[in-house]
């Protein structure tokens, strides 16, 4: 069954493509959910009258995508478990805790189902994986499994130098905002002696 896609869908295609489809495929999820309609002749005229509109949205779309992708390409993403001996899980690390702990860190709203895992996570260590950013667009990020009281350390220690960075700056632009607010007055003051003297000089 030929449908046209009102979105993009992970391994189909995007906004307007359309595409082959099963019928059940179709029928009980792609129509119900509003992310196809059937390309019937009046559907497909339609999309021709849209497809200026489309062009453009599809622009903006690679464009967050592109910055998106050079955001996160090659980043690491650290992930807090209860560790037992030799470094086992109690449990494991699912693509759903790598959404969350991404979308976290970048502010972003993957589904889990755009993190492809290499593996099944089930020991502390350091695991590749992939993103879907955007149609075949393909992030590569490091994942690393780490006690989460470690974990919570190293926030705390982060966190901790951040606050001292920041100390160590507002001092600084204090000192420059001053010493820009005497040049000012210097520049007000000179001018006025110079207004002053013109004043006084006889005319030639």
């Amino acid at each position: 069954m030929k449908v046209i896609l009102l979105e993009e869908l992970k391994g189909r295609g995007g906004e307007g493509d359309v595409v082959e489809v099963a019928t059940g495929y179709a029928v009980n999820y792609l129509l119900p959910r509003k992310l196809a309609v059937l390309a019937t002749k009046g559907n497909l005229k339609q999309l021709e009258l849209r497809k200026h509109n489309i062009a453009k949205r599809e622009s903006t779309r690679l464009d967050t995508a592109d910055k998106m992708f050079a955001a996160i390409d090659g980043q690491k993403i650290r992930i807090g478990a209860k560790v037992g001996d030799e470094g086992q899980l109690f449990g494991s690390v699912t693509a759903q805790r790598v959404a969350d702990a991404l979308n976290a860190k970048f502010n972003t709203t993957f589904d889990k189902k755009r993190i492809d895992l290499s593996s099944v996570i089930k020991k502390a260590g350091e695991y590749p994986a992939s993103v879907t950013i955007y149609r075949d667009a393909q992030a590569r990020i490091i994942i690393e499994v780490m006690d989460e009281k470690k974990l919570a350390e190293i926030a705390k220690n982060e966190a901790a130098a951040a606050k001292t960075a920041k100390a160590a700056v507002e001092p600084a632009e204090a000192v420059a905002d001053e010493s820009a607010e005497v040049a000012g007055v210097a520049g007000v003051a000179e001018e006025a002696t110079e207004v002053a003297e013109n004043a006084e000089s006889p005319e030639a």
